[in-house]
């Protein structure tokens, strides 16, 4: 029995999937994206975290059974309204071995997680084989602006997003949406022409930046500085065609 590590459970959420759900956050990610809004999630291992009413201990290790047996409670609540678990963090893929036994556990539960996308390619491939649904972000199409702001090429996530078309999985792409990094006209056409094509895509989601982003990163001794301006607002383009849009 594997274990992991999670920093938050959040339940009766609604944006995170199909229904009323419970997300689970995983700790670590390889990304370092220059808006991160949840730095509590980047490092692996627990941390101190300074919250108003004193330092406390963010993040802690627990067992798949242990989680899994949690999550189940509310299976007869998941039935009712259509809803399930969305596995998201950090980025969830870190902790694959884990993340696919709590999965395993969770017969008849409705399964999503929200990825980044950056893993291996038989990473990638043996926890999508147990996913009802894969929430999909994309940073930025072009290369080199990718590794920018976010520290990873891009290429494991076009190859794993290639291999999730081709599934036929149903899918949504989660595009941050970050003035004057990603939101020009052309990279929104790259990304368009990404997925138009998939039969799986439900939707594509533009998410709008944060601007209190920055807000947790004194808490885990951390500096927030990105190098575009936080005030200004991103441009929408409207050229997704036939693709259900949905802005947040």
């Amino acid at each position: 029995m594997s274990k992991g590590t999670i920093f938050s459970i959040e339940e009766f959420a609604i944006n995170d999937g199909p229904g009323i759900r419970t997300t689970v956050f995983l700790k670590g990610c390889p990304l370092r994206c220059a808006w991160c809004h949840n730095p509590e999630g980047l490092s692996p291992k627990p941390q101190i975290f300074h919250a108003m009413d004193g330092d406390e201990i963010c993040g802690r290790e627990v067992e798949a059974k242990d989680l899994a047996a949690d999550l189940l409670k509310n299976r007869e609540f998941f039935e009712m309204n259509g809803g399930g678990v969305t596995f998201t963090g950090g980025e969830p893929t870190m902790q694959a071995d884990f993340l696919c036994e709590v999965m395993d556990l969770l017969p008849g539960v409705h399964k999503a997680i929200e990825t980044s996308g950056y893993c291996k390619p038989e990473v990638f491939k043996k926890i999508l084989d147990r996913l009802d649904l894969v929430l999909f972000d994309i940073k930025h199409t072009d290369p080199e602006q990718h590794r920018r702001w976010t520290g990873v090429d891009n290429a494991p996530i076009l190859a794993n997003l290639q291999t999730l078309k081709l599934s036929g999985k149903p899918f949504v792409i989660r595009v941050p949406l970050i003035p004057g990094v990603n939101d020009s006209l052309e990279n929104m056409e790259a990304t368009r022409d990404l997925v138009k094509d998939a039969p799986g895509l439900q939707r594509l989601e533009l998410l709008r930046y944060h601007k209190t982003a920055g807000a947790k990163y004194p808490k885990v001794d951390m500096e927030y500085s990105p190098a575009f301006d936080t005030d200004a607002e991103p441009a929408v383009h409207d050229i997704f065609g036939n693709i259900k849009l949905l802005i947040l």
